[in-house]
């Protein structure tokens, strides 16, 4: 009996001490870091469009490749005109995608292929809006991208958002009785990185992201 009463015991005290080491953890996460998953890998998107209405009669670009500003990927036969009209990349960067068909007939301004300089990548995050105040430039961020499990990246928060992401939706807060519809709303954030240490980021891979406060 007292074999078995000291062993329920036993297993007693480890949940306990289990349970205050889970509060006291969360605890300092809570008070040391603010942590979202709402997070992807971020860049600014550089289209290449047609330069005028015509034929695309010449197409250079591939995707992967890294081209300058300046550099000239493809051109258009347009009506009217007795020399082609070249197509430019507007400023460096590399082709993610291309929509081209040679010899197809393209409106001027179309996209006919999109870029990013991948040198050049940052992390957006949404934060609640209930630590937004926590949130300050200048704080160091851990990030973890989903495609690299192992690997952190060092940050810190660059820019914050000044509207919450439901203030650009098309879908209207508001109920029929014209009373807003309390939802929790978060902010968006901007973190700049300090390196890639070797991993092939991209625009759009998932992340998690720390704030140090």
């Amino acid at each position: 009996m007292n074999s078995k009463m000291l062993l329920i015991n036993v297993v007693v005290i480890l949940i306990i001490v289990a349970g205050l080491g889970a509060g006291v953890y969360y605890y300092n996460q809570n008070a040391n870091y603010i942590s979202t998953d709402n997070a992807r890998v971020d860049g600014q998107q550089i289209t290449i469009a047609a330069a005028a209405t015509g034929k695309l009669t010449d197409w250079y670009g591939q995707v992967g490749k890294q081209y300058n500003a300046g550099d000239r990927v493809g051109a258009i036969s347009a009506p009217g005109q007795t020399a082609k009209i070249d197509v430019d990349f507007p400023v460096g960067g590399t082709i993610v995608q291309q929509t081209i068909v040679p010899n197809s007939f393209v409106g001027a301004g179309t996209a006919l292929a999109r870029a990013y300089d991948l040198n050049s990548l940052w992390v957006t995050a949404n934060i609640d809006e209930k630590r937004y105040n926590d949130i300050k430039v200048g704080q160091l961020v851990d990030v973890y991208v989903d495609s690299f499990p192992g690997t952190v990246l060092s940050g810190k928060v660059d820019k914050i958002g000044l509207a919450t992401a439901g203030s650009f939706s098309l879908l209207p807060s508001s109920n029929t009785t014209a009373n807003y519809t309390k939802v929790a709303q978060v902010l968006p954030i901007t973190i700049v990185l300090e390196g890639y240490k070797g991993v092939a980021l991209a625009p759009g891979m998932s992340a998690t992201i720390r704030v140090h406060i």
